[in-house]
């Protein structure tokens, strides 16, 4: 190896962002294997690559003692103070032993390990970059599918997109483009693992963010979401500043905001409506868009009982109990939902 090679290690980790150093010490650790492999040697050596102008020396690393056992090991007292007056016993004594035709194995060591060291050194760059990204939204390519994935390139890895995490009816093709959220990053003996979603929630919050500057700034607060991918979710909001609407800044000037986030879904129904600290308003919110005339809270069951219009239960509940439903997971609390004639005719009863 010579300076050339330095240069070009320093180039390589440059690009590769991997530091020249790093990869001098693995060449180093390789080369002390390969001097043992090679030349059937059961010395404790140690190998040394000049930084600057690429030289490679191998050193017979002895303990000085008293009387020799092991001569690969050890030397005497008096044959170390030959090479220097300063050692003593116990000390470490390096003697070159590098072998003459030592440059060509070298070589071939430090091309091997430069390439499984950047391989290395990419996926845990990558692993690190994207752990940190966890429970955020990032726009990938379909490249491929499989039974079970969707494989979306990201850049500089593909992730896997279960078919069980994409909305119904949501089918993708090579070339679509795609924001998803990131689940999940593992290690794996063939690098980094990243799954992702087009289902989760995160999903619905992370766009939110994206898409209302209020969200972005802590201004307005998304305190609790409720979805079934695909086809509706709602968003419980909260302003700080009691000269924002949140309400309002979710949905945007003639509803620019929220469509935008409806499209990236796919036409996904969003109802947003105002948190509340007041448990009864917080319930009566969370059945939007009916109308509620009343909230009876029962603490112990943590159930409410709600009266609504006669004319707005079946808005009140949705399609097959989907207002309900999500009105319920969005509050953590059990809903019953009566009508006004009902709620009459039982107190007549």
């Amino acid at each position: 190896m010579n300076l050339e090679f330095i240069e070009a290690l320093e180039q390589l980790g440059k690009e590769k962002g991997i530091s020249k150093d790093i990869l001098i010490e693995a060449i180093e650790a390789a080369l002390i294997s390969g001097y043992k492999r090679n030349f059937h040697s059961a010395q404790n050596v140690r190998v040394d690559i000049d930084r600057q102008t690429g030289r490679v020396r191998v050193f017979a690393r002895k303990t000085v003692v008293d009387e020799v056992v092991d001569p690969r090991l050890e030397i005497s007292l008096d044959a170390a103070l030959e090479i220097n007056q300063a050692y003593q016993l116990g000390d470490i004594v390096e003697i070159e032993v590098t072998p003459a035709d030592f440059g060509r194995i070298a070589a071939q060591t430090a091309k091997q390990v430069v390439t499984q060291r950047i391989r290395e050194a990419e996926r845990s760059i990558i692993y690190q970059d994207f752990v940190d990204r966890e429970e955020d939204v990032v726009t990938g390519i379909v490249q491929r599918s499989d039974s079970r994935y969707y494989f979306v390139d990201l850049g500089r890895i593909e992730a896997m997109l279960p078919f069980t995490e994409t909305m119904p009816n949501e089918r993708f093709k090579h070339g679509d483009r795609v924001k998803v959220y990131i689940t999940k990053v593992e290690k794996s003996t063939k690098g980094p693992q990243i799954f992702v979603s087009r289902t989760h929630p995160g999903l619905l919050r992370r766009l939110f963010e994206l898409e209302v500057p209020e969200i972005f700034d802590g201004i307005v607060e998304i305190r609790s979401i409720a979805r079934e991918a695909g086809s509706r979710s709602k968003v419980a909001v909260y302003s700080n500043d009691p000269n924002v609407d949140p309400v309002g800044a979710c949905v945007g000037h003639r509803g620019v905001r929220v469509q935008t986030v409806v499209n990236e879904l796919k036409g996904e129904k969003i109802d947003i409506v105002r948190w509340s600290d007041d448990i009864s308003e917080w319930i009566a919110n969370s059945l939007s868009p009916s109308t509620v005339i009343s909230v009876t809270i029962l603490e112990d069951e943590k159930t409410a009982r709600v009266v609504v219009p006669d004319h707005q239960l079946s808005l009140a509940i949705g399609k097959e109990g989907q207002n309900a439903r999500l009105a319920a997971k969005l509050t953590s609390w059990k809903i019953d939902i009566k009508s006004e004639s009902e709620t009459r005719d039982a107190e007549v009863m």
